[in-house]
């Protein structure tokens, strides 16, 4: 009977697998979110598509459009602290257990960014096009109580990240990353906000351009100091 059994939950759990990545699929997703949110646990959710993937299949085909898929799927399972879906078309999510909101959207623009200069990974595309991540953060139970509502939350980050401009990790609407004071002076909490106001600009954005220019700076200090050491 236990023999039996085993087989009986492969083929339940095939049925949950995508089959051009091997990535879990939509139901294996909220059966995650459900199983965690029964026990209380806290979990943070990342929903995330590549940016212009119409364009990509229409100018280049399905067969790159699907290498594209199965490469980011690769980058996604490799991605730490994390368990990778697929949802459908070119959406996929990640499920970061015991992550607090700020730890995911730090993890989610080190994913951005890392995705970004992952080119010789990818099929090579000509033009302007090239692969990139756009990605909406929520977290439970700060943004949703239940599985649905996590999902929901999610989703309408990341449709607020596409209105940003693409290539953005955002949260869900109307709602800031919660900056720790032992993170962040609070006199320069009040300059970050009046200056988001200045210029029209959430803070996270703001806060992702400074992110931007720093690792910038390290990466260019890296490769001297290694070029020197040479």
């Amino acid at each position: 009977m236990q023999y039996i059994k085993i087989i009986l939950w492969s083929d339940v759990d095939m049925k949950h697998v995508d089959t051009l990545t091997g990535l879990p699929n939509h139901k294996a997703l909220e059966k995650y979110l459900q199983d965690r949110i029964d026990r209380d646990e806290t979990i943070a959710l990342a929903m995330l598509d590549v940016d212009h993937f119409l364009n990509i299949n229409e100018q280049f085909g399905s067969e790159t459009g699907d290498e594209v898929l199965k490469t980011l799927a690769s980058l996604l399972r490799e991605t730490e602290g994390t368990t990778a879906f697929r949802v459908s078309g070119d959406e996929f999510a990640l499920a970061m257990d015991g992550m607090t909101l700020e730890q995911a959207f730090l993890a989610m623009e080190r994913l951005r960014i890392k995705v970004e200069a992952a080119k010789e990974a990818f099929p090579a595309l000509e033009g302007e096009l090239s692969t990139t991540l756009t990605i909406g953060v929520a977290q439970y139970p700060r943004d949703g109580k239940t599985e649905s509502a996590l999902r929901r939350a999610a989703s309408a980050a990341l449709v607020s990240a596409k209105e940003i401009g693409r290539n953005q990790v955002a949260l869900p609407p109307n709602e800031e990353m919660v900056m720790k004071s032992c993170y962040y002076p609070s006199t320069n909490v009040r300059r970050l906000k009046s200056l988001a106001e200045q210029l029209g600009k959430k803070e996270s954005a703001l806060l992702r351009e400074a992110l931007d220019d720093l690792l910038r700076k390290y990466d260019r200090s890296e490769i001297s100091r290694r070029t020197k050491s040479e």
